[in-house]
């Protein structure tokens, strides 16, 4: 047998159906098999492959056994004279394999092989081809030197970057996500070390193949898309330690003591210096916009009311100043929160309805405080339209400077290319009819060479490029059926703009748009099955709920601490604002993989325990999924804390 395929799944169903079917098509002409490991998937990947890959070989684990282990399960019982592992995440075009197996024939000093990758938004993955992680490289990589002199042959070689990304190369490091390997070299050198349990054992590999008397080959006369990471956040602390911690395992395996150590200390240093940069750049795009609120707020209510003393003689007391504006500010600023002001998109409508809640609270309050430290109600309601104004100013201004949560927004109204046939236009159409709020047009594009506008379309594959400038096209997306892997990898590489695009694939027969996450989309895919619990706006109410909740319950302790509902709730508190559990969620013993995701819950939408019967408990579910409102949420975690 001339090749075996070995692919390591977790929860991306997805993802691994499209990556399949690309493998499938390469094989055409091809003594190959597949080999899938399945870590313990929750997602029904195993059922994707029971119902529509027959013929490949499954391995299902019963727990995630981390990356290296899997593939060696799989390496152990392949019968190839190469092996390659690849990420579901991929998508691979019709001669890859051909070509890369045609090329380790020609080169018997090959031992392994990397190809050109290209990201979900069509751009080069600098991760094609990687330097040797020695201490001065890794140094250059951690404080960034790397990106600001990528070309340079001193600070560039982590990725190479002074070596042409359309030529051949010999390289140090090759990627995981496609690694061709000789079985011969394999044999040899050994299996993935099993002490990474994620990243790292890339870099071992390729290391090991050098010593072991063979090359690794960067190889681009073919490309692959790379979604890269997907259910990894690469500016997440977890990610920080579990790659800075396995280049140290690393160090340790094949550097010298005297190395080790000053290694050890650099990485160590990283680790604290990334995670820090980390927690900073999250609490920045989570919480700037609320920060700067309050303070923008205060400053101009502040400045209101010195402008009203000044022009009515009047003065308001030292206390209203000190503790009165900070409160009023604090107010319109938790309503923003509350409403989803402090994410995009710039909504007219909701600041405006957080500012006229706001307003109706304050004045409520206002007639509950003393004379001695009441505001006019003049300075209240100048107070209101200063704050909209300033809202709307603040959310504009990051809006166009991309700033936090702003800076990788999809916005809803777009305007869609669709490459494809007819039938396959037309359904697509509705799914996204069916999945976005609004979006300006949906062209078609003729997957063959055809006169434009004509059989209802709005032109051809080869026009793509100057189709997406001049009609300022948003998004595209291509129909597997109708247009070749290799076609879509070229028409994403050769798109010409400033402007990004995003690229999502639909496989035939499927009703899930695969594309790129970025850290703001919600998913990866529309698709016709339950989402309004988890629609951007619903999931931004529910975390401004779970948090604001969690601290009024704090406040509230000395009142309520003897409801059992509340004892729970109080022990719960910290998980809840660390963003690990929701206050209300599903039934805890649904194992509905249907079910939009949503994170463990406090206290369960099932109450009664005619209510938690396995048919009627699905249906609670169901119906708490597709017509969900903070509302909803509230009413129920009252009900909860007061329970007796």
């Amino acid at each position: 047998m001339k090749l075996s395929v070995v692919i390591v799944n977790y929860n991306v169903k997805h993802f691994l159906e499209q990556c399949l079917n690309s493998v499938v098509k390469a094989l055409e002409g091809l003594e190959g098999e597949i080999i899938v490991v399945d870590n313990n998937s929750v997602d029904g990947s195993i059922k994707l492959l029971k119902e529509k890959f027959k013929d490949i070989q499954l391995i299902a684990n019963k727990k995630n056994t981390g990356f290296a282990v899997a593939n060696n399960q799989a390496i152990k019982i392949a019968k190839g004279e190469y092996v390659l592992l690849l990420n579901p995440d991929t998508i691979v075009q019709e001669d890859t394999f051909s070509k890369c197996l045609e090329f380790m024939d020609e080169t018997s000093n090959a031992g392994a092989l990397g190809v050109k990758m290209y990201d979900g938004k069509g751009l080069f993955l600098p991760e094609s081809k990687r330097g040797l992680p020695t201490p001065s490289v890794a140094f250059y990589k951690i404080f960034g030197l790397s990106t600001i002199f990528p070309k340079s042959k001193i600070f560039g070689k982590y990725h190479l970057g002074y070596l042409s990304e359309n030529d051949i190369h010999e390289v140090d490091v090759l990627s995981g996500a496609f690694m061709l390997l000789r079985k011969k070299a394999i044999d040899k050198v050994g299996l993935l070390d099993e002490s990474f349990f994620m990243y790292g054992e890339d870099i071992d590999l390729s290391y090991r193949i050098i010593n072991g008397g063979y090359k690794n080959y960067y190889f681009p006369k073919t490309n692959i898309i790379h979604y890269k990471g997907e259910s990894t956040k690469k500016s997440s602390i977890n990610y920080v330690f579990i790659f800075y911690k396995a280049m140290i395992i690393f160090a340790e395996k094949h550097f010298s003591k005297k190395n080790i150590k000053s290694f050890s200390r650099l990485i160590n240093l990283a680790i604290y210096f990334r995670a820090t940069i980390a927690v900073i750049q999250r609490v920045i795009n989570r919480w700037g916009l609320p920060i700067l609120d309050f303070f923008f707020f205060t400053g101009l209510i502040y400045g209101l009311a010195l402008l009203y003393q000044w022009f009515t003689t009047i003065s308001f007391p030292s206390t209203t100043i000190k503790l009165i504006i900070p409160f009023y500010a604090l107010v319109w600023t938790i309503t923003n929160s509350v409403l989803g002001n402090h994410t995009p998109p710039v909504n007219y409508k909701k600041i405006l309805k957080s500012n006229l809640i706001g307003l109706l609270i304050l004045l409520a309050f206002y007639a509950l405080i003393p004379k001695s430290v009441q505001f006019s109600r003049a300075i209240i309601l100048g107070s209101s339209i200063v704050t909209f104004i300033a809202s709307l100013l603040t959310r504009h201004t990051f809006q166009y400077l991309q700033i936090g949560l702003y800076k990788y927004y999809e916005k809803n109204n777009k305007t869609m290319a669709v490459v494809g046939s007819l039938n396959e236009i037309e359904r697509i159409e509705q799914l996204v009819k069916n999945n976005l709020d609004n979006f300006k047009k949906i062209y078609r594009i003729n997957p063959l060479k055809k006169e434009p506008n004509s059989n209802g379309f709005d032109g051809d594959l080869s026009q793509l490029n100057e189709f997406v400038m001049i009609n300022k096209i948003d998004e595209v997306i291509f129909c597997a059926k109708d247009i070749s892997s290799q076609n879509i990898i070229y028409s994403m590489a050769n798109i010409e703009t400033k402007k990004r695009i995003d690229f999502k694939i639909i496989p035939e027969k499927s009703q899930f748009i695969i594309g790129s996450q970025s850290i703001y989309t919600n998913e990866n895919f529309y698709t016709t099955n339950l989402k309004n619990i988890n629609s951007q706006d619903n999931i931004r109410k529910k975390r401004a709920f779970d948090i604001y909740a969690g601290f009024a319950l704090l406040i509230a302790a000395p009142i309520f601490i003897f409801f059992r509902g509340y004892t729970k709730a109080m022990k719960n508190i910290p998980t809840v604002l660390i963003g690990k559990k929701t206050w209300v969620g599903y039934e805890n013993n649904s194992q509905n993989i249907n079910l939009p995701k949503i994170k463990p819950s406090v206290f369960s939408v099932v109450n009664s325990p005619e209510e938690k019967k396995e048919d009627v408990t699905a249906k609670i579910n169901i119906i708490y999924a597709k017509d969900y409102s903070l509302m909803v949420d509230f009413n129920l975690f009252i009900k909860r804390i007061f329970k007796s």
